[in-house]
């Protein structure tokens, strides 16, 4: 095994067994799906990672419990996806394209939500240097997918709108087909500034059916409530001037900071 990465360390993860990215895939692929958000301080997420232990594996990459995510998010000159999360409309989506720093991989995905209010996720590959933009094959996918959601709202539209960086590990119940991930190290990026995370708290997702999972049993007992979060919100929230304040951005006032300057691009892939 590697050596453990400091948010791997922090929550323990070398105790639990580990799983294969096509075991995981095979139990909790979980395209369709409820998520429910979390922050919790890095303490209180150990010990939680403690209690599943019997039940999850984490997700291991040749040795690796860690993986550096890049996600730039795209939406309307309007931020016709921002507000309509913000608003709570039955038609929510998103359009990203994502990075996984160390394998290499990228990914274009767009979620919408389906008439119960779960999420479904769409992902098509794509070149690791087209990461960040719409390529012809790119748009095809997201306009298809759009229309299919009756989402009036084309690639040629969309433009890049702010970048999500973070440290994810991944846990997943190889028998009930659920999964739990803690994000650190969190940053938004959108016009030169910057919003960062607490690093003493991690953002933590189950992902699962309609009914609550063990893991959202376990975070009640440690007192955890569920929040309405989304990373590419909060960002737009904290970031672009002149924004109508919201639930969000007052949540999101308590665990982020802000910054007027750009990451350096030493740290354009986090340190895992």
């Amino acid at each position: 095994m590697t050596p453990a990465s400091p948010l791997a360390a922090g929550l323990g993860l070398r105790a639990l067994r580990g799983a294969t990215l096509a075991e995981v895939d095979a139990a909790a692929a979980l395209q369709h799906r409820i998520d429910r958000k979390y922050l919790l301080p890095v303490d209180r997420a150990r010990l939680l990672v403690d209690r599943l232990a019997d039940s999850h594996h984490v997700l291991d990459l040749a040795g690796r419990r860690t993986t550096s995510y890049l996600s730039t998010y795209f939406d309307t000159e309007q931020l016709g996806a921002w507000r309509a999360h913000v608003q709570r409309r039955r038609r929510r989506w998103k359009v990203r394209t994502r990075l996984y720093a160390e394998d290499g991989l990228c990914r274009v995905e767009v979620k919408t939500k389906d008439g119960r209010g779960a999420t479904v996720k769409h992902a098509l590959k794509s070149p690791t240097h087209a990461y960040g933009q719409l390529d012809h094959s790119a748009a095809e996918f997201i306009d298809e997918v759009l229309r299919r959601a009756d989402i009036p709202v084309t690639a040629a539209m969309l433009t890049p709108a702010a970048e999500i960086r973070y440290v994810r590990a991944a846990l997943a119940d190889l028998d009930r087909g659920s999964r739990v991930t803690f994000d650190g190290l969190l940053t938004c990026h959108h016009g030169g500034r910057t919003a960062a995370l607490d690093p003493g708290h991690v953002l933590v997702e189950t992902k699962g059916g309609a009914r609550p999972a063990l893991a959202d049993r376990l975070l009640l007992r440690l007192g955890a409530r569920p929040v309405s979060l989304s990373k590419y919100v909060v960002g737009q929230a904290l970031l672009t001037p002149g924004l109508p304040d919201n639930d969000v951005r007052r949540l999101a006032r308590t665990h982020f900071t802000t910054e007027a300057k750009p990451a350096p691009l030493l740290e354009r892939i986090p340190a895992a």
